[in-house]
């Protein structure tokens, strides 16, 4: 039954952002400024909030298993942050060549894109932390206060266009300015296909920490094999 949900919320999830793609490639019309590539917008930023959610879940369930003791959530927790470090790097990625473009160049050391980077160093180094120590329940504790404090990062990176003006541009969302600074029907795409590929991250999140789960039971019956 399980995998029935997981299989049609990946069905459903790629039929929505298909048919996102149509509008966004034949609806919607250029932006005044930017031409054609500002669609990538519609790329970039979801890519965004969908790590950033990504990075608050894992620390959710980092500061749960602290608490429970559950091992399920240090799976959640680490199938949550392998998931946003792929998107972050997709928005790192859309994030450069959007650049290139507007800007010229490929990347400036802006504030909210040096901050982008640390946050996406510091989650590679949670991941590298939980390979470096073999102990699941030492392995899950390190790791839980690791991305309770990692996530710091996030709220920074989140924050720093309003801090810090350098080149990158100001938020324009309507809930951040109270509107009046993106087309409505531009901006509900945007949201549209933040749905869509927020679901996919969901299926991808649920895939990975029940990959996880079943390692845990293997390393469990092979300390039970060396104790033998």
């Amino acid at each position: 039954m399980r995998n029935k949900i997981l299989y049609l919320l990946g069905i459903a999830g790629v039929a929505w952002l298909a048919r996102n793609l149509y509008i966004i490639f034949l609806g919607l019309p250029d932006e005044a400024a930017q031409g054609a590539i500002y669609r990538i917008m519609y790329f970039h930023v979801p890519s965004w909030w969908t790590c950033f959610a990504a990075y608050f879940v894992s620390g959710v369930a980092g500061v749960m298993y602290l608490v429970k003791k559950n091992q399920d959530y240090d799976a959640l927790a680490v199938a949550s942050v392998e998931v946003g470090v792929a998107f972050t790097l997709i928005g790192l990625a859309t994030g450069s060549i959007w650049a290139r473009i507007i800007w010229g160049i490929w990347w400036t050391w802006d504030a909210r894109l040096t901050w982008a980077l640390i946050t996406c160093l510091v989650y590679a180094g949670y991941l590298m932390l939980r390979r470096a120590v073999d102990e699941p329940t030492t392995r899950a504790r390190f790791a839980a206060v690791f991305g309770a404090f990692a996530f710091t990062t996030v709220a920074i990176t989140w924050k720093s266009i309003e801090w810090w003006r350098t080149q990158h541009p100001g938020p324009v969302i309507s809930f951040r300015t109270g509107g009046g600074n993106m087309d409505p029907a531009m901006e509900n795409m945007l949201f549209s296909n933040w749905g869509a590929v927020g679901l996919i991250a969901i299926v991808l999140i649920a895939v990975r920490m029940r990959q996880e789960q079943h390692l845990r039971l293997i390393e469990a019956l092979r300390r039970q094999v060396h104790t033998l």
